[in-house]
């Protein structure tokens, strides 16, 4: 049996989508052996859904615990599946080397442990920080830019009488990101008003009542709320979108690795290390930080976005 690469990678769903280089750069430089990633199934899964990886492990299995002891049981179902591989890749934070030396006491794989977060105070961007690691394979130069390969890029054109459609995701993980509701109700209202723009509102329980809110000012049909739905069915239909709006989250990232043209709401992450990577991504901002970032200045970021408007 061919043994298989594994990448380990926990994290929100931004820290996952900013590691897929690093899966396209292995599955480019070893073709055949199964690529497997011990990781968050509703997350990592989208690895699997875009063809760069074959399996899909839960990270958050009870029997991984001991390896995160020194001198911790250690399942044998799981030293078994170790062993089983020739490389590991690891992500997770382990300052003490406790799950490395664990998981090397079951396996000779070569065992590479790179870092679960950059440093932001180098300001390298996170693609960069996450593929660095894969030097040690004699990897460089690889593609920066994270893309799902089943992705094709959206096209900013329909065909002819064919509405246009664009995404709207008014949350993040962190209220701070967050452009204020008030806004994004008037924005919408534009939308709705001066355009015959589709609108899929995407969203969970990070947005609270937000997404209620702003769907109550839609009618006629024109508004598809997406909430709380498998993130590979939120790639699905992100696919038929011409335009996603978003801030700073992983939503936003998992639009612009499918290639989706994006408007980024950008507030106080650091740019030079979080922000999503591609030509078909912009950001707009305001010196004064997100809450004075008018209506008006996104409205017409999105005409100029849609050349056909």
């Amino acid at each position: 049996m061919q043994r298989k690469i594994l990448v380990i990678r926990g994290g929100a769903i931004g820290d996952f989508i900013l590691t897929l280089p690093v899966l396209a750069a292995l599955r480019a430089r070893f073709p055949q052996p199964p690529l497997e990633v011990l990781g968050y199934p509703h997350i990592a899964g989208l690895a699997q859904w875009g063809g760069l990886a074959d399996a899909v492990r839960p990270i958050e299995s009870r029997a991984l615990a001991g390896f995160f002891v020194r001198g911790g049981q250690l399942q044998l179902e799981l030293c078994e599946y170790f062993a089983s591989c020739s490389l590991i890749v690891s992500y997770l934070y382990d300052p003490d080397g406790v799950f490395q030396d664990n998981v090397l006491s079951c396996t000779s794989a070569q065992f590479i442990a790179g870092p679960h977060r950059p440093n932001e105070a180098a300001g390298v961007h996170a693609t960069e920080v996450f593929l660095k690691p894969l030097e040690a394979l004699d990897i460089t130069g690889a593609d920066g830019v994270p893309r799902l390969s089943q992705a094709v890029p959206a096209p900013v054109s329909t065909p002819s009488g064919q509405p246009l459609r664009v995404a709207l995701h008014p949350g993040s993980g962190s209220e701070r990101k967050n452009w204020p509701a008030r806004h994004w109700q008037t924005l919408l209202q534009q939308i709705l008003a001066q355009s015959s723009w589709q609108v899929t509102l995407v969203g969970g329980e990070a947005e609270g009542d937000r997404l209620e809110q702003l769907a109550a000012l839609a009618g006629g049909g024109r508004l598809t709320l997406l909430r709380n739905r498998p993130l590979t069915e939120v790639a699905e239909q992100l696919t038929g979108c011409q335009l996603f709006v978003g801030h700073d989250s992983g939503i936003t990232h998992l639009a612009a690795a499918l290639g989706v043209p994006s408007l980024v709401l950008w507030g106080p992450s650091v740019e030079a290390v979080w922000r999503p990577r591609g030509a078909h991504v912009h950001l707009v901002r305001h010196p004064q930080g997100l809450a004075a970032l008018p209506p008006t200045t996104v409205w017409e970021a999105l005409r100029r976005m849609m050349p056909d408007f």
